[in-house]
């Protein structure tokens, strides 16, 4: 039995640093529907998961078979919980870096704009 969709499609969206509303306005839907689907409150389609998924970046497979604990090590330590970076999945890598990237080249843009303006 395949659990914990929704609950995998909240860990991935918030990785990705998407917000709720991104993904509403993505499929065309309120807030609240969408807040609906990561609740378990509206059940999941296939067709829906695929959109997701596209959104998402990632393979409907990935995000059945997402495990937070791949991702982060929860451990607890003196009575403090502690996160320790694991590992992660490659296209999730790929995004961060090419996030990283376009605002580096952003950043090289406006302190080439602040110069010329000078």
């Amino acid at each position: 039995m395949i659990t914990n969709i929704e609950q995998n499609i909240k860990h991935i969206r918030e990785l990705k640093n998407f917000s709720q509303e991104h993904l509403a306005n993505q499929l065309g839907l309120s807030i609240r529907a969408y807040s609906k689907i990561e609740s378990g409150e509206t059940q999941l389609t296939i067709n829906r998961l695929n959109e997701i998924s596209k959104i998402l970046d990632v393979s409907p497979l990935e995000i059945i078979g997402f495990d937070e604990k791949q991702v982060f090590n929860n451990c607890r330590q003196s009575g403090n919980i502690g996160i320790n970076h694991i590992t992660a999945p490659e296209k999730l890598i790929d995004q961060y870096e090419k996030q990283i990237k376009f605002l580096e080249d952003e950043l090289k843009f406006v302190k080439s704009m602040l110069l010329n303006k000078n």
